[in-house]
């Protein structure tokens, strides 16, 4: 499943933007939607990975059979959705280079698995170094 979100981080790179994938499956491993970062692309600071793929799976009665796969540790926006649709379960494939709000999501009992994956990492610490500005731009920092 990561392999999904990570295809899209990188599609995510390629276009200029930065390297943030997610997927969004039911239990059984079906994608729903997937999705990438797409701030810089569409001048859109709404349209981070995760908001993505949840759009991209469309309009569903309920979110409590999926699960969210992304990249990166999501930030209180990706996390403040996955609690609002009661997303039960989140795969995050890194959290070395971005500490979000996985473990505020996990006290509220979403199933959280953490992958410390080298290549996510190693997707965003390239990117940190090579494009500061536009990484602290998207989290929020001066």
């Amino acid at each position: 499943m990561l392999a999904v979100a990570v295809r899209e981080a990188r599609t995510g790179l390629a276009e200029g933007g930065i390297p943030i994938g997610a997927a969004l499956f039911d239990v059984h491993g079906v994608l729903l939607g997937s999705g990438r970062n797409r701030r810089v692309q569409d001048g859109d600071a709404s349209t981070h990975a995760e908001t993505a793929a949840f759009r991209a799976a469309g309009r569903r009665r309920t979110y409590r059979d999926t699960i969210m796969v992304t990249t990166l540790s999501p930030c209180w926006y990706c996390s403040g959705l996955v609690r609002q649709f009661g997303i039960p379960r989140v795969v995050v494939g890194e959290a070395r280079t971005f500490h979000g709000g996985h473990d505020w999501l996990a006290e509220h009992g979403v199933a959280i698995t953490l992958l410390d994956d080298p290549a996510c990492a190693g997707l965003m610490t390239d990117f940190i170094a090579a494009r500061p500005e536009l990484w602290f731009e998207d989290i929020g920092q001066d």
